[in-house]
């Protein structure tokens, strides 16, 4: 579990498994997938401008790892597109994942790239955690230290000869378009999830007629970078309605979102002191409110974490704020900044008309706007990185698509996910009943079915069921 997915998912881009990275050079060699599973692999790299626009920008190297395919006749390349923005396609493969790419070869190659700026693609010099005191975590202190931190960041990236503003969601998918001429073929399959999903429609704009088809998880579209906290409002009362199957945890919690606004109004101005590791020694900090609601943004994410938030929210109520200790790793990384992360989400950006939307619910939200920091937060911290309203404009989606959901996604709400399956015009939609933002391992029929639809056969609408999550009060 990450606490925010930008800034955090880019250390882990950074810090992989050390397996994931065991052929740093081009070439074959044996893939340590999950659980000790191993299956042939080969490396590759190509080359591109870190700034297509930019003339005088350096090359940057590009890698990739293709699982080739078994079958005599294979169809076209299927390209995986990690989520996060900063999240790596080869250290993905090494999770419960790498089952359905092994499904998957049997029909097609299987490409695992790693984005611009992540894993052995990433060229942007890691930072170190800043010195000094740290801010309170609270919306106004985090808001703060992020914004210099970045800013800093960028100079001091930039002084270093790095592009900066080549790590745009456009430039990524340009990359996608160069790798499907490194591996020669006329044509790609692209399987994404999350920010994946947003990577594959910018794919899809700019270079649709290269793409045949599309398998598409929590879905996350062109202007959705910041979801709207009235529709994180919508899924905790989905939420909320779950804790009736127990009448322990329904007498114990008489309203979840009554009991989450009332932690964070009393944390916010009076933050909790506690000690994370910084630097390597014990280091006292203020977590406020707003920390709070950015871990609940991640426990939501999945069933298996999202049932845990009931019992965390009723002891902070209770004045209990030691249930924070086992999170204050993961807030640590709060303080820190990745560059490539932040820097798509800064050129994807968000639209006037969304932004008003967003800053109007977010005053009344459970989650007031913090489920996507440092977004909107970074606006305007780097001027004239934003890609426009051209770039995140919907557009008329014809190719095959399999688009997957699950219904207790708290990253990717339902709602927003609508507007993005509106634009596919040959879909079929594929619902998994209490799963979550990972929802390709959440049901071993979703496996069936993306082998199914990459071997071209018709799929039709389906709906799958897990059991509920068992919440818990204690």
């Amino acid at each position: 579990m990450t606490l925010h997915r930008r800034a955090l998912l880019a250390a882990a881009s950074l810090a992989m498994p050390a397996h994931a990275l065991a052929q740093p050079q081009a070439g074959p060699f044996k893939f340590k997938g999950w659980r000790g599973q191993e299956t042939d692999a080969e490396r590759g790299f190509f080359e591109v401008p870190e700034d297509r626009r930019d003339p005088k920008s350096r090359k940057i190297r590009l890698s990739y790892v293709r699982f080739a395919s078994t079958s005599a006749r294979p169809g076209p390349p299927i390209v995986y597109l990690a989520g996060g923005p900063g999240g790596t396609a080869t250290g993905t493969m090494t999770g419960p994942r790498f089952p359905i790419l092994l499904a998957l070869r049997e029909h097609a190659d299987v490409i695992a790239f790693d984005q611009r700026g992540t894993g052995l693609s990433n060229h942007i010099p890691r930072r170190p955690t800043p010195a000094g005191p740290p801010p309170a975590f609270t919306r106004a202190g985090l808001t703060a230290h992020v914004r210099a931190e970045f800013a800093r960041a960028w100079a001091d990236w930039t002084a270093q000869g790095v592009a900066m503003a080549g790590y745009n969601t456009a430039e990524s998918a340009d990359d996608i378009d160069d790798l499907r001429k490194r591996l020669g073929t006329e044509q790609i399959d692209l399987w994404g999830i999350s920010y994946g999903s947003h990577l594959g429609l910018s794919v899809l704009k700019r270079h649709g007629d290269r793409v045949r088809r599309v398998a598409l998880a929590s879905l996350e579209g062109q202007d959705q970078t910041v979801k709207r906290p009235g529709r994180l409002d919508l899924y905790l009362k989905r939420v909320d309605a779950l804790l009736d199957v127990d009448p322990a945890v329904r007498a114990a919690i008489p309203d979840l979102s009554a009991l989450m606004r009332r932690v964070h109004s009393r944390l916010e101005p009076a933050p909790a002191r506690m000690t994370m590791t910084l630097r390597g020694a014990p280091t006292e900090v203020l977590v406020g409110g707003f920390a709070v609601q950015m871990l609940a943004g991640s426990l939501i994410a999945n069933p298996e974490t999202l049932m845990m938030l009931p019992g965390l929210y009723r002891a902070l109520d209770a004045g209990n704020v030691a249930v924070l200790a086992p999170f204050m790793g993961q807030m640590s990384g709060l303080l820190s900044v990745g560059g490539m992360p932040e820097a798509m989400d800064l050129a994807s950006g968000i639209s006037p008309a969304k932004l008003r939307i967003v800053e109007r619910e977010a005053r009344t939200a459970v989650l007031g706007d913090a489920l996507n920091f440092p977004m909107p937060h970074l606006l305007g911290a780097v001027p004239g990185v934003d890609l426009g309203e051209d770039f995140r404009r919907s557009i008329r989606i014809d190719q095959p698509a399999l688009l997957v959901q699950g219904t207790l996604d708290g990253r990717t709400p339902l709602e927003e996910q609508a507007e993005v399956a509106a634009q596919f015009r040959n879909k079929a939609q594929l619902t998994v009943e209490n799963a979550g933002h990972n929802v390709f391992e959440a049901h071993p029929e979703v496996q069936t079915l993306l082998v199914r639809f990459f071997q071209g056969e018709a799929v039709s609408d389906a709906r799958l069921t897990n059991p509920a999550p068992k919440f818990r009060v204690t």
